[in-house]
């Protein structure tokens, strides 16, 4: 990174750079003699009493002395990714947020608020996707007051890492308090190549596709006593299918999955393997045959939700395809005592 103008390190940017994506150059701590440095980009999410704030791609805020600067600068936007589909953050969040719809919900401006009944954050978080239309402070009390009548937590859904998403916003929340809880990432892929994955030194096993979750499927899901609201969450969306791999002489699958068709694309989510059924190309079947059928109903690109932490599932995705697109966090709101 070339921090340089006519051969001297410059200190480039200044407080009216906040929201642009910068690169820096810092002195690290206890090194004024030995001149180690260390590179930061992201964005610049404030400069407020000597410091600065750098929201990485990650999501992850770096905080940054301005008397540590020995160089600094404006770049461009992060580059578009070169594999898969383009689509911009907002077309995603919105997509994805129709494939888990929530049972009740109402808008601050731009802001959606989303319950139901606690089950998953994504359908009982706020999604926020541009100007609340009053002050962030206002926003978040009547944020906070609408989930407490529900007797939920309030959370906040943000994204990260790509155009148009939200790291100011992030470093709001986390100087009010809000805590991050949890990070992923969506990831995005073509839809054919998903439907041609082989399943390896094994029979192809027999998919079966239904348009509600029976109680075999339920048996295999991961969140066990599924309720009524779990049900329709998991029934939401524009076209909904399930997928199941009947077990021989057992009374739950050994495998399952969820997609959503919506449109161009095709989202996949719940896709779970008995354990000791696992590295035998089940999971790889569900999702071609969950794929095929989206094929057949016109979409041509495909979604997913994946933790930082499941190196199994990322393996899995990323060798049909898939790439991340941007990482997404949910933040809770602080207890106020």
């Amino acid at each position: 990174m070339d921090f340089t103008a006519g051969g001297r390190l410059e200190v480039q940017i200044n407080a009216a750079d906040v929201g642009k994506r910068v690169s820096v150059r810092r002195l690290l701590d206890g090194n004024d003699a030995g001149e180690k440095f260390t590179d930061t980009v992201g964005v610049l999410t404030s400069w407020d009493e000597g410091v600065l704030l750098i929201t990485r791609r990650t999501g992850e805020s770096v905080r940054i002395p301005e008397s540590s600067l020995v160089a600094g600068k404006v770049v461009p936007p992060a580059p578009a990714r070169r594999r898969g589909p383009a689509a911009s953050y907002t077309e995603l969040a919105r997509v994805a947020a129709r494939a888990w719809q929530p049972v009740e919900s109402a808008w601050l401006g731009d802001w959606e608020l989303r319950a139901a009944s606690g089950f998953t954050r994504r359908a009982n978080s706020v999604l926020p996707l541009g100007d609340p239309g009053m002050s962030i402070d206002d926003a978040l009390g009547l944020v906070r007051g609408w989930y407490e009548e529900r007797g939920l937590p309030a959370y906040i859904q943000t994204a990260t890492g790509a155009e148009g998403t939200q790291e100011s916003l992030c470093a709001e929340l986390e100087a009010r308090g809000w805590t991050r809880e949890v990070t992923a990432e969506l990831w995005t892929g073509a839809l054919a190549p998903v439907a041609d994955v082989p399943v390896a030194d094994a029979p192809t096993p027999s998919v079966v596709l239904a348009r509600t979750a029976d109680e075999a499927w339920l048996g295999r899901y991961q969140r066990k006593g599924v309720s009524d609201v779990a049900l329709r969450v998991l029934g939401s969306g524009p076209s909904v299918w399930f997928a199941t791999i009947p077990g021989e002489g057992r009374d739950e699958p050994v495998a399952i999955g969820r997609c959503v068709v919506d449109g161009r694309w095709a989202g996949f989510a719940a896709v779970e393997v008995a354990p000791e059924q696992r590295l035998r190309g089940l999971a790889s079947a569900v999702m071609a045959a969950l794929a095929g059928r989206a094929l057949e109903e016109g979409a041509s690109a495909g979604w997913l939700q994946v933790e930082a932490d499941n190196a199994g599932a990322r393996g899995l995705y990323s060798a049909m395809g898939f790439a991340a697109h941007h990482a997404y966090h949910h933040y809770r709101a602080p207890h106020i005592r």
